[in-house]
């Protein structure tokens, strides 16, 4: 039996997940049965959508009317007021395969590729989502499951094809707080005459992505026709992989482990490659930091998780070269997205107080992009990206891409912020990357662009009582509070090895 209801629109923000509103007395609810986080199908007009009800026990809603997430709105094309039939659901055909995985079976092609087929439909609940993720993570996949999840991951989204014959690109693993270069890398290597139309993700488990830091300096949320205009008319782009729908299955599972705070090996190889394959790059290099809190811990894990990048890259006709870095502390100054975009106009401006860390890292992995997609001889290529950033090219073709893209932006300034001292004499020994991603995420970053850590010490430094160490950056009291509680009970967060006896960073200071 179908039922109708009247939309009221609430305006509720769930990200991408299609939520539907109902009372509990709403006749729907009681004739077919409808529980909290059922899955219901809603009609309007020749438009369907798979939804999760919510349901209302207040007056919020009348009997006879339901509301909807805004993004389940936008996705209906809905009007205030528009009357809309409910259904149960059709059974969806590979939840047995989802069920198998999660009892440890090893999936066919067939099996992942309906799988990813009804992600990207919107047929699985945010609640099956987690527990294929955490299926996938648990029991993990062979070689074989990563590839068919990254090929299906390919073909249920948008494909770019250029008509250059080498696409550059970089991507790093993550983990590791700020760690910007990619907005550093992408001018020079556009100013050297190679295309590099550069896809980045949000934050996943990070204070910040690629994509969070660069809306803070320019418009991200491009179409494929808009960043082909940006690549035609500059060489490169830095735009948000989830408007150009290249693998959009890929977001839908971002979506889900980001409150779940992890991912798999498999999961990080299918999200990398599967974009970089439908944005068309040819040849890529992979930034691998590694240390004791960054996401790749050890050589084993390294090993282990560039055996399969090369694998399914190769498979892919992608030419790959990975790169392992330092992972023992953050890189630059600021952890959020515009602490960290302020880090990057300062190396790209040639400043002299710019993070020298971040500038050599950026020019690093520049260098070997450089060399690997044959913009210039073997050795030579640290060197030239040196003299383009050494010279204005990289700042000045950052600031035409902003341009291209919709406009250069200024970073905005939080409204708070807390200095925190030292509380003894030593030596800076170590810092918890993990921990200190948690502390920026409590002060509202990557949601707060402007919230977040900004560092003044680096790891071997010696430092004396009263010194600044960090500060604090949030867009709200309430959050500046959430972040130095956090701080108060995590003393490992940051240790100083002092000259008689051992130390643990406060709170301390103002």
């Amino acid at each position: 039996m179908n039922h109708r209801l009247r939309l009221r629109r609430l305006g509720i923000d769930t990200c991408i997940e299609p939520v539907l509103y109902m009372r509990r007395e709403c006749h729907a609810c009681r004739a077919e049965g409808f529980e909290a986080r059922s899955r219901v199908k809603v009609l309007l007009g020749e438009r369907s959508l798979l939804v999760t009800l919510n349901i209302i026990t207040g007056n919020l809603l009348a009997p006879d009317e339901a509301a909807l997430s805004e993004s389940a709105w936008a996705a209906l094309g809905a009007r205030e007021g528009d009357m809309i039939t409910l259904a149960h659901p059709d059974p969806v055909a590979s939840e047995g395969r989802l069920r198998a995985k999660v009892y440890g079976e090893r999936l066919s092609d067939a099996d992942l590729g309906a799988i990813v087929e009804d992600v990207v439909q919107g047929k699985f609940s945010d609640l099956q989502l987690a527990a294929f993720i955490t299926a996938c993570a648990g029991h993990g996949l062979d070689a074989g499951e990563t590839l068919a999840l990254t090929r299906a991951m390919i073909d249920t989204g948008e494909r770019i094809r250029w008509d250059y014959p080498v696409v550059a690109d970089k991507h790093s693993i993550g983990g590791l707080p700020g760690n910007r270069t990619t907005p550093i890398l992408v001018p020079i290597v556009a100013a050297c005459g190679l295309p590099i139309p550069k896809t980045s993700s949000r934050a996943i488990t990070s204070a910040a992505g690629t994509a969070d830091t660069m809306e803070t300096l320019a418009p991200i949320n491009l179409d494929i026709a808009s960043m082909r205009r940006v690549i035609e008319r500059e060489g490169g782009c830095i735009v948000w992989g989830g408007a150009v729908r290249l693998a959009p299955a890929d977001d839908i599972l971002i979506r889900v482990e980001r409150p779940l705070d992890f991912d798999s090996d498999a999961q990080v190889v299918a999200s990398i490659l599967s974009k970089k394959a439908a944005a068309g790059v040819t040849h890529l290099v992979i930034d691998m930091p590694i240390g004791p809190t960054a996401k790749v811990r050890s050589g084993a894990a390294m090993r282990s998780l560039a055996g399969s990048l090369e694998a399914v890259a190769g498979a892919l006709g992608i030419r790959l070269q990975i790169l392992q870095s330092d992972g023992a502390q953050p890189v630059g100054r600021g952890i959020g997205p515009a602490l960290e975009a302020r880090d990057v106009l300062a190396v790209l401006k040639g400043d002299p107080q710019a993070p020298a860390d971040l500038r050599e890292h950026a020019l690093a992995l520049a260098g070997a992009v450089l060399e690997l997609a044959g913009a210039c001889r073997a050795g030579s290529g640290l060197a030239l990206a040196r003299t383009v950033l050494a010279g204005g090219h990289a700042w000045r073709k950052f600031q035409a891409i902003c341009e291209a893209q919709g406009g250069m932006r200024v970073p905005p300034r939080a409204a708070h912020t807390h200095v925190v001292l030292s509380t003894a004499k030593g030596r800076i020994a170590s810092f918890d990357n993990r921990r200190l991603g948690r502390m920026a995420k409590l002060a509202g970053a990557p949601r707060a662009p402007a919230a977040g850590l900004e560092l003044h010490v680096r790891a071997g430094e010696t430092v004396v009582a009263g010194q600044p160490l960090l500060t604090v950056h949030a867009e709200a009291p309430g959050e500046l509070a959430y972040a130095l509680r956090y701080l108060d009970s995590q003393p490992d967060i940051l240790v100083i090895v002092p000259e008689h006896e051992p130390a643990r960073l406060r709170a301390a200071g103002q």
